[in-house]
């Protein structure tokens, strides 16, 4: 028994070293690594109804899923990519060269606010116009400046993307032709009761489905809706405060309204009615509605989490994980509260013996 237990322990300590050496020789590709696995639960419905069409012939089935993917998720993107880097790069270039002064703007704002307001204002400590149009510029000036930076980033390190890209499809491939297997192989070794190990896999595949299908569907349909909407009423940058308002739209109870409805009151403030009024109707009857609209139709009610879980873990997501964070911390938050929904059941078989 003691030497037993000796060599267990020495093959779980070698284990757990080997895996964390694999995983920290992964560490620089491991966005590629994630979201080939990401897309492969995405697409894999899809390419397991190709392969009820293909049965013999499973490299083909495969290739056809990752053109298709190929061709309505990640051209497109790296197409918007690219022109989103453009724009904030001449964004920048404007607020640099002072032709774009958000501060003035601000100035316009302050100045048609009644006395009222003002005094409250000076009540609250805020009355120092100056100091705040000096950091709404600089604000706006760092984030355009990040915007331009990453642009040159990638320009210089065009391989790097070529090669972590080419990493993500090139893994793809394989996962959607062996993801059953890989599936069936992970559920085995599992140190779990079999209803367990169905749980927490399903948990799993619906949060990132629920994400990639719901999420980010809705976020790119209101982005998209308020980019149009700038641009028929002509204000500066569309794009880019198109794809702002898309990301705002992944996090509950803050939304693309925190763009748009600053902008109409802007409108408003200087006089500008009928642009306000149309920027107002259309964010609320449009680009909020969609939210009501599109998630229960495309991810489910009994797929989310609650809005405060989803808000704090994204936000921590992006925090910790960068861009990748939107998908990974809603993803760990559901498995966080699927394990402890878990360990009363775990409890009472561990007495139960």
């Amino acid at each position: 028994m003691g030497e037993n237990g000796t060599y267990y322990r020495s093959f779980v300590t070698l284990l757990i070293v080997v895996s964390l050496a694999f995983g920290w020789l992964l560490l620089p590709y491991y966005s590629a690594i994630f979201w080939g696995a990401v897309l492969a639960v995405s697409f894999s419905p899809l390419h397991r109804r190709i392969t009820e069409r293909f049965p013999r012939y499973p490299n083909l089935s495969a290739l056809a899923t990752l053109l298709i993917c190929l061709v309505i998720v990640i051209l497109p993107l790296l197409v918007l990519i690219s022109a989103l880097l453009r724009e904030g790069a001449l964004i920048y270039q404007r607020l640099e060269s002072g032709e774009l002064n958000l501060g003035l703007y601000y100035e316009r704002i302050v100045d048609a606010l009644p006395a009222s307001v003002h005094q409250l204002l000076q009540e609250l400590g805020l009355g120092d116009m100056f100091s705040l149009q000096e950091k709404l510029s600089a604000g706006a000036l760092e984030g355009s400046k990040f915007i331009a930076g990453q642009a040159v980033n990638i320009g210089q390190n065009t391989a790097g993307v070529v090669i972590s890209l080419g990493i993500m499809l090139y893994l793809l491939f394989f996962l959607l032709r062996d993801g059953a297997h890989l599936a069936r192989t992970v559920k085995l070794l599992m140190p779990l009761d079999d209803e367990h190990k169905l749980m927490l896999i399903q948990k799993f595949i619906t949060v990132v489905r629920a994400t990639i299908k719901g999420n980010i569907v809705v976020a790119a349909t209101q982005g998209a809706l308020g980019g149009f909407i700038f641009w028929v009423l002509g204000i500066e940058g569309a794009l880019l405060w198109g794809v702002i308002m898309a990301f705002l739209s992944l996090l509950p109870a803050v939304g693309a309204a925190i763009i748009w409805f600053p902008v109409a009151v802007y409108f408003l403030v200087t006089g500008a009615y009928v642009d306000a009024t149309i920027l107002i109707a259309f964010g609320v009857f449009v680009i909020g509605l969609v939210d009501n609209i599109l998630r229960p139709l495309l991810v489910g009610k009994d797929t989310k989490m609650p809005d405060y879980v989803v808000l704090v873990s994204t936000l921590g997501g992006l925090a910790t994980f960068g861009l990748n964070g939107f998908v990974i911390g809603p993803l760990l938050a559901a498995l966080f509260m699927s394990v402890w929904s878990l360990f009363p059941a775990a409890i009472k078989a561990h007495h139960g013996r």
